[in-house]
């Protein structure tokens, strides 16, 4: 038996996130419903501007591999995550957190530097709207992968957030490599239809000849494989991986597990911040998987999950949820 159910490694961010009006957004010329890149001054800009509107901050670690191996800690799983934080009160607040909610974190000493932040902007409609400054994240390097946690984990899970650039595209293909040698599993998300279409060819370099899971909404399915329906996105996805859970809001999620396609039925729920539902998704479904669970039976409970998750303002359900979850789920 390994020592870790899931490994995940991802950009460590403290997640400031705020409820927005369209006009906000549409006065600071931001992109809405994407992850957009930016750089620490426009970012200081917009905190600026929100604190001028005396607008309400929740501030917490972050970062969608964070989020998900988080989610799969709070079901029972054993997680490991690897990130690049700073020695600054932010890197400290995002250590603190991350020990707080279960996982174990890499041994690697902050270095001199700013620690990530993703600034996360929900409108009334639910929507959520990104503008992240990457800081030292950017900077991950393979001082940051415990590989002796690696391979003692069943799974890897990354973030295709990681590969908006050459060279922690690099790194995660190495990691990825590595972990196929060594028998443990890789699944990995898209992460963002901007990343799923713009960065395709470091997805595809990491994938290599596949991966054994994918995860992603039906808008990065398209993104990815240069399709127009959902079910011509699905056929193609077979090419890049074993098994996938492509998610499409109330509507559910179709999951592939290998031999069979099936559709799992949504969970309604009164939209209120979308953000985290896919880290949440991943991370049910995750600990399912690892717990024994079928595939369909670890799409309810992915699907129930992400749902609580949309229902609720922030990524992340209160220890109250989860318990709730477990009883519905007999967990």
């Amino acid at each position: 038996m390994k020592k870790y159910q899931i490994y995940g490694v991802g950009a460590a961010l403290v997640d400031t996130e705020v409820v927005v009006s369209d006009e906000f957004l549409k006065l600071n010329a931001i992109e809405k419903g994407v992850m957009t890149l930016v750089d620490e001054p426009r970012q200081a800009e917009l905190l600026n501007a929100l604190s001028a509107e005396k607008h309400h901050l929740m501030k917490q670690s972050g970062g969608s591999a964070c989020n998900t191996v988080i989610a799969a800690a709070s079901f029972g799983s054993k997680t490991f995550f690897s990130g690049k934080v700073a020695a600054d009160d932010d890197g400290e607040h995002f250590i603190s957190d991350l020990s707080d909610s279960g996982v174990s974190f890499h041994k690697a000493s902050p270095e001199a530097g700013v620690t990530g932040k993703c600034l996360v902007m929900v409108t009334e409609d639910a929507e959520r709207t990104m503008n992240t400054y990457l800081g030292v994240s950017e900077q991950l390097t393979g001082r940051e992968i415990d590989e002796a946690a690696l391979l003692e984990s069943e799974w890897l899970y990354v973030e295709g957030y990681l590969l908006t650039d050459d060279a922690r595209a690099a790194l995660i293909k190495d990691v990825v490599t590595k972990a196929k040698e060594s028998g443990v599993k890789v699944a990995l998300s898209l992460s963002d239809p901007f990343v799923a279409q713009i960065f395709a060819d470091n997805l595809r370099a990491v994938i290599g000849d596949g991966v054994d899971l994918v995860f992603c909404n039906k808008d990065e399915a398209l993104a990815f494989t240069q399709t127009e329906t959902v079910d011509e996105a699905r056929e193609a996805l077979k090419q890049s991986a074993k098994a996938f859970a492509v998610t499409d809001g109330a509507a559910g999620a179709i999951v592939f597990d290998g031999k069979t396609t099936f559709s799992v039925p949504g969970v309604s729920a009164d939209a209120v911040d979308t953000n985290g539902a896919g880290d949440m998704f991943a991370g049910a479904f995750l600990y399912a998987v690892t717990a024994g669970q079928d595939f369909k039976w670890a799409a309810e409970l992915a699907n129930e999950s992400a749902a609580r998750v949309v229902g609720q303002f922030g990524p992340r359900l209160d220890p109250i949820e989860f318990d709730s979850i477990k009883q519905t789920f007999g967990i």
